[in-house]
């Protein structure tokens, strides 16, 4: 019986003119990113090495900004500690605050709304999020600033026990707290069109299982869809916490600016590291701008902290579902 050699199928895969423009294209676009990236770091640590040759570690752990004299008599003294705590409170505010209201939002158009009611408020939050920052910023200045500073005499006043609600003195205007109402307004869009996107994904046949089961919506919803939508909804909040620590106009409107790491949230004293580059930009000596210029490279850098400490939890929540 002679023995015959078969050969091995080879799978050959044709695409077309289309689908090869349309990959290269998008690699492309993938690369010059990244290329945009590395050049935005590239000058920023050039324009800011000085900065960081002369102070070293201290630069991001020191809270004093001097400018120094003109004639060079009092020396330059840049340190970032305050500005980083502010945005990172603010950041936190803005989080807390927002992510009840975007998941509660999310499942209500989704497996709620009616459909008459569904688009119209889903093409309402799409365009809310195009809004543009300073629109947010003179809405916060002129309203919300004085409506929630009642609110933050309020908290004071049940809740002066607890150390951070403290304030050192009765002016409640233009603190952490209000900019950080404002930064969860703004981000509640992004946030609440990313959970709902993913919890309309969610499997239904599954959510079927559950009311034949004898389930209800909400148990069906808290059963199967919400532990779906898990790691989409970090990375929505994820999103919104990188735009958070990065807004600038908004917060320079509602915020006081000071030089000192303030963790008392309701205290008219604050800042965050891109409020510090606008209000100081226009005005600064040759020195200091490379000092802004390191002060952004933190902020650069702590963004895309950010963003992939966000992709490894979404990663790490999509291996474990």
């Amino acid at each position: 019986m002679e023995s015959t050699d078969l050969k091995q199928r080879e799978i050959v895969i044709r695409r077309g003119l289309a689908d090869r423009i349309f990959r290269r294209a998008m690699a492309t676009g993938a690369i010059l990113s990244l290329s945009l990236l590395a050049l935005i770091a590239s000058f920023l640590l050039f324009r800011g090495f000085e900065v960081f040759r002369d102070f070293g570690f201290s630069f991001i752990t020191s809270a004093k900004w001097d400018s120094g004299s003109a004639d060079g008599v009092t020396p330059a003294s840049f340190g970032i500690a305050a500005m980083l705590v502010g945005s990172v409170v603010t950041a936190i505010i803005a989080i807390t605050v927002a992510l009840p209201f975007a998941i509660c939002v999310a499942l209500f158009l989704e497996y709620y709304a009616p459909s008459f009611i569904r688009k119209p408020l889903t093409a309402v939050l799409d365009l809310v999020a195009a809004i543009p920052s300073v629109i947010y910023g003179i809405w916060g200045y002129t309203i919300l600033n004085n409506l929630a500073a009642g609110w933050a005499k309020s908290l004071n006043s049940w809740f002066d026990w607890i150390w951070f609600f403290k304030v050192p003195a009765p002016i409640f205007t233009r603190s952490p707290f209000i900019a950080g109402l404002l930064l969860a307004l703004m981000i509640l869009p992004i946030t609440t069109s990313v959970a709902r996107e993913v919890y309309s994904q969610a499997p239904r046949d599954q959510i079927d299982a559950a009311y034949g089961l004898g389930g209800t919506k909400w148990g069906a919803i808290r059963s199967v869809v919400m532990p779906f939508g898990r790691s989409g909804l970090v990375g929505g909040a994820m999103l919104g916490l990188g735009r958070a620590l990065g807004e600038t106009v908004a917060v320079y409107l509602v915020l006081n600016l000071v030089f000192k790491i303030n963790l008392q949230i309701l205290a008219s004293a604050g800042g965050n590291v891109a409020s510090l580059i606008a209000t100081r930009f226009s005005e600064a000596t040759p020195y200091e701008l490379k000092g802004l210029m390191a002060a952004g490279l933190v902020l650069f850098l702590v963004t895309l902290a950010v963003n992939a400490t966000a992709t490894l939890i979404v990663n790490r929540a999509r291996n474990t579902a």
